[in-house]
């Protein structure tokens, strides 16, 4: 898991300017540059251009239309331009064939983007433009949100034609090592990868899965940190497809087996000080602002869930028996509740928050996170007491008494939650909430309209 055990990051002078990146891709026989942003959902989009077209595209110069991207604009509104953020800028490990091809035709260089309308507006939609927003919240009241993501991941077989298929090509289990671990390899050289582009990898292993992985790596500032998650995503599906793997970040694919979570490390610092952190506090050294973050946490989880574990598929992973949390509970040191507090304190001192899955938008996970959090520090929210006891193992009654509350069962019951909170509702702002409302009250609607398997296995026959 992240250590965060190093003070934050200090913004710098970038390493990249656009004279620099112009005489690096000369250089390098960069043919191709990837202009990437994200979709509503969490989809990674880009815009690809030739050399031709790379010192307008470093200039924000390049349009396409939003009117095709999920959550983005209206037809009459679709002209959108892309704003690239230099200091993000990368060349592909792997060539413009992929594995251990030589590149025939060049280098492909990317570059993460905010997205701006025709006039040169901050676009409302854009989802690293929310997370920017909350983040500039923090900073005027004196805080920098830090995090540290465990995003696991399913790695499958392909079938005879390329098809992917959920048949695990392992029996493995939590840490177990190769020969049974058959992921081993293509975890190396996800990793090797990963470094090459700029990440400090702090562990790999096997997870408690069979065909299940998790890659962890070092912590940062909210909005690095967010950036890093898309590219990683990406990176884990290309190196699996050269391998003839098909990898996944659903949250549950497997009926009976633990799901992917992506259990996000948090905390807020003051400077090179870590405000979660006091010394002379009664509590273990937990600061009141640490106190009242998992307050405001736990207060908006009912309707937090809906952006951080954004799918149908997301409630079939947050139910009892499987590891994941279900239940609006801190503590200490077990890990059955919502909230986590690792051992760590000094500048580690930090909150984990289990509920996350991997199949979410990371750019507006850790905004309604932090928003979350800022609520509870601004009004004082205080928790409930920590919990000792193994809250899956818990009555209703006892659960009852110590007022510990459950997450919503599906996505339908989170959006209801999430259309009543009006921290998270300012928070992404009325046209990325709209849009997102939007988009997954269709996908529920799908859902609880469509004919399942399970339905014709248990009724064809018997009625």
């Amino acid at each position: 898991m992240p250590t965060l055990t190093q003070p934050p990051h200090t913004p710098v002078e970038t390493a990249w300017n656009r004279q620099s990146i112009l005489k690096h891709m000369q250089d390098n026989d960069v043919r191709f540059l990837r202009l990437q942003f994200t979709d509503i959902t969490g989809t990674n989009k880009n815009v690809e251009v030739p050399a031709s077209q790379f010192e307008k595209a470093l200039d924000g110069e390049i349009m396409f239309d939003g009117s095709s991207i999920e959550g983005f604009t209206r037809i009459e509104e679709s002209d959108m331009l892309l704003k690239p953020s230099l200091d993000s800028y990368r060349v592909d490990p792997w060539g413009s064939r992929g594995g251990v091809h030589t590149a025939t035709h060049g280098q492909i260089a990317s570059v993460i983007c905010d997205v701006f309308t025709s006039d040169e507006r901050a676009f409302d939609g854009c989802p690293r433009g929310t997370l920017k927003k909350v983040t500039a919240q923090a900073a005027e009241l004196g805080y920098a949100m830090n995090c540290g993501p465990e995003a696991e991941f399913f790695l499958f077989q392909r079938g005879a034609n390329g098809e992917a298929t959920t048949e695990t090509h392992d029996s493995a289990g939590y840490f177990d090592l190769a020969p049974i671990d058959l992921g081993e390899e293509c975890r190396r050289e996800i990793v090797i990868a990963l470094e090459k582009l700029g990440f400090e990898i702090e562990a790999a292993h096997h997870e408690v899965a069979p065909g299940q992985h998790e890659i962890d790596f070092k912590y940062d500032d909210a909005l690095i940190t967010a950036d890093r998650l898309t590219m990683f995503r990406f990176v884990v599906r290309r190196v699996a497809r050269d391998m003839g793997l098909h990898a996944t970040f659903m949250p549950k694919p497997i009926f009976g087996q633990n799901g992917s979570g992506m259990h996000v490390h948090q905390s807020l610092f003051r400077g090179k000080e870590n405000a979660f952190y006091d010394k002379n506090a009664a509590n273990g050294g937990i600061s009141d602002e640490m106190r009242w973050y998992i307050g405001g946490l736990l207060h908006h989880a009912r309707a937090m869930v809906a952006i951080t574990n954004p799918t149908v598929n997301s409630y079939k992973r947050l139910v009892p028996g499987y590891e994941a949390p279900t239940h609006l509970a801190w503590s200490m040191r077990n890990r059955s509740p919502l909230i986590r507090i690792p051992d760590r304190r000094g500048i580690g001192t930090r909150a984990e928050l289990r509920m996350p899955d991997p199949s979410c938008n990371p750019y507006l996970a850790f905004a309604v996170m932090l928003a979350a959090g800022l609520d509870g520090i601004k009004n004082k929210i205080e928790p409930p007491a920590p919990v000792s006891g193994n809250v899956y193992r818990m009555s209703a009654r006892e659960r009852s008494r110590l007022k510990i509350k459950s997450l919503p069962g599906n996505l339908g019951e989170a959006l209801d939650a999430f259309e009543k909170d009006k921290v998270l509702k300012d928070a992404l702002g009325e046209h990325t909430f709209q849009q997102f409302i939007l988009a997954k009250r269709s996908e529920w609607s799908e859902y609880i309209a469509a004919v399942h398997p399970w339905e014709l296995d248990r009724y064809l026959t018997s009625m």
